[in-house]
């Protein structure tokens, strides 16, 4: 008697093109991820500076501005880096996410910057997905990677649950 593995089961989706709402949700925790370290930044730079000019150095006020600039260095650090070394963020870890090139290889350093600056200049482009037949937004358009269910780790691409 064969068994059949529920719809959300990890080994039915394995290896297939992940939707809109998957990766948004990945998106918002990789958001909340570069918030945090946004926040342990300036924590440390105020702590240094209280340690090296004293009690009246407070906690460092970077307008909006600089705000915005050290949020998108982390974050452009955070992507490429993740994109580019383990093909995926916290986010995609935690929703079972892999961004590889089409051809499954994966992302050098070169495309994950230019996907990770695509995201950040326009994140709309995740709109495009349920639009698209291979579910690409427009920055996997434009750099040619596609975002696949991955589960069970690179190795294990097909659609079956390991054994054992």
């Amino acid at each position: 008697m064969t068994s059949m593995a529920p719809a959300h089961h990890p080994a039915v989706v394995q290896g297939r093109p992940a939707g809109i709402v998957s990766r948004v949700i990945a998106a918002a925790v990789d958001v909340l991820v570069v918030l945090a370290v946004v926040a342990a930044v300036e924590l440390g730079w105020a702590a240094l500076g209280h340690l090296l000019l004293g009690p009246p150095g407070g906690y460092p006020d970077l307008g909006f501005g600089g705000g915005a600039i050290l949020g998108s260095a982390v974050a452009l650090v955070y992507l490429a880096g993740s994109w580019g070394t383990a093909g995926r963020t916290a986010g995609d870890h935690l929703m079972g996410l892999r961004v590889t090139r089409r051809s499954g290889a994966r992302l050098g350093p070169v495309a994950a910057v230019l996907r990770a600056l695509l995201y950040l200049v326009f994140p709309l482009g995740l709109l495009w997905i349920p639009v698209s037949r291979r579910r690409a937004s427009v920055q996997d358009l434009v750099v040619d990677s596609t975002v696949v269910h991955d589960w069970y780790g690179r190795s294990r691409t097909s659609a079956h649950p390991p054994r054992g």
